[in-house]
């Protein structure tokens, strides 16, 4: 009886564990470029000690026109894409990530963001105003 009961506390924490890790956006995704389909970006999401998720570009997989951000409007302008804090702000509310920015640094602008998780993929929407005035995109982990 006593191996079972541990069992059963094993499996619990297990099935937590995972339930944890796929709730979460924490990690590396690939971004995929709307026109082509071509993976485009790897994106490194992250917390901060203030609770608060935010991504940042780690690498490039097309040639951008620029090497900065040079439409962007407010303290990342010119700044470098590598490195450049693209989402800021997302609060994790129930099973989506809300309340934060997404910036598209082509146009240099900046949306409201909203991220769901399902498995493997990230839905990244991003929206002016109300949610279904926006676009979605699907990002994948990168492994």
């Amino acid at each position: 009886m006593k191996k079972f009961i541990i069992t059963c506390f094993v499996l619990v924490l297990t099935i937590a564990a995972h339930a944890q890790s796929t709730s979460d956006i924490v990690g590396k995704w690939t971004t995929i470029d709307d026109e082509t389909g071509q993976a485009k970006s790897i994106v490194e999401i992250f917390k901060k000690s203030d609770g608060k998720y935010y991504g940042k570009i780690l690498k490039l997989l097309q040639k951008p026109e620029n090497d900065n951000c040079v439409n962007c409007k407010d303290d990342r302008k010119n700044k470098p894409l590598l490195g450049l804090e693209i989402i800021r702000d997302l609060k994790k509310e129930g099973n989506e990530f809300t309340g934060g920015t997404i910036t598209d640094p082509k146009t240099g602008k900046t949306y409201k963001c909203t991220i769901t998780r399902n498995g493997e993929k990230l839905n990244v929407r991003g929206y002016i105003g109300f949610s279904l005035i926006g676009r979605t995109q699907t990002w994948t982990l990168s492994k």
